[in-house]
């Protein structure tokens, strides 16, 4: 049956490839010396204590993005005090750079099988700004999008989840939900939502677990 089943999807580094992956292009497009950025997060957290600190709940993410914002503000010589600031200076000029061509080909594939889409982000407007929204590929054909800037319930409140179940008039059990942060994976798990922890340096896979467990 068309619609009974949906894909729910974080969008940061999800849909959307991750800050730690474009470094060249951030540097290239703000000026950078290349290997000016040296924090690699998941892809090394060796060289990211501040990423060990979020990993081990010391800090939210959205201190470690603003952080990371102030960081790179400074070395413009610039005071940058919102993380839409760096996602438009850095690549919002060519949002479908950014898209990862995993989520680009399981978005389709969704769609075309006649199932449901939805973004769950605790900062897509946020982060990331509404024109940059606005304009990013495929965006059009995300049913459902719950977005925490506005309902300010974020991952892993039992409320955010319920809220995009309710949106997409859906059962838990019919949908499959994907993030790539442990707590909120335990907030899906806490409220019996079907999931796929998405790990950043292995897209693929992800996807294709998460395809797997909607039956395509």
């Amino acid at each position: 049956m068309t619609g009974d089943r949906a894909l729910i999807l974080d969008f940061g580094g999800v849909v959307t490839r991750t800050l730690f992956e474009t470094h060249d292009i951030t540097e290239r497009t703000l000026g950078l010396p290349p290997g000016s950025l040296t924090w690699r997060g998941p892809f090394d957290p060796s060289t990211d204590p501040l990423w060990v600190a979020m990993q081990n709940r010391e800090i939210t993410e959205r201190d470690y993005w603003l952080a990371r914002t102030s960081e790179v503000g400074r070395m413009l010589g610039e005071e940058w005090t919102e993380m839409q600031t760096f996602v438009r200076r850095a690549r919002g000029a060519e949002p479908e750079l950014v898209l990862r061509p995993e989520a680009r080909d399981a978005i389709l594939r969704v769609k075309a099988a006649g199932l449901k889409l939805a973004i769950l982000s605790n900062e897509l407007d946020l982060f990331y700004g509404f024109e940059f929204r606005r304009r990013f590929p495929l965006i059009e054909l995300f049913d459902v999008i719950v977005d925490a800037t506005y309902t300010k319930m974020l991952k892993p409140d039992p409320r955010a989840y319920g809220l995009v179940l309710s949106e997409l008039s859906l059962p838990s059990e019919a949908c499959v939900f994907v993030d790539d942060q442990k707590k909120n994976i335990e907030g899906a798990e806490a409220v019996r939502l079907p999931y796929v922890h998405f790990d950043v340096t292995q897209p693929a896979e992800g996807y294709a677990r998460a395809l797997a467990m909607l039956g395509l």
